[in-house]
């Protein structure tokens, strides 16, 4: 990845903060990852707004009850399933 230096100025007691949460020389590294998570959250906020409304209750009934409801009901058709399963290998 290509670097360009940006002079970024800074507050002197965010600079003091920085450098002590870092080790020696590695102030830009930890600013660094920072601005790439803030630019993440940045995309993903953008990202929710952009299909806010998209869900609709009306398309999905099976939620009626609440989803805590649907994922119980799924896990216990897999148990079922599972049971079902041991019983024919029992069988044989």
């Amino acid at each position: 990845m290509s670097r360009n230096r940006v002079l970024v100025p800074f507050p002197q007691e965010v600079i003091a903060e920085v450098d002590a949460m870092v080790e020696h020389g590695k102030r830009t590294a930890f600013l660094v990852d920072l601005a790439k998570r803030e630019i993440k959250l940045h995309q993903q906020r953008n990202a929710l707004r952009a299909c806010a409304g998209s869900w609709k209750p009306e398309d999905h009934p099976e939620l009626a009850q609440g989803s805590a409801a649907w994922v119980r009901r799924i896990r216990a058709e897999g148990a079922e399933r599972d049971r079902v399963i041991e019983q024919h290998r029992e069988a044989k």
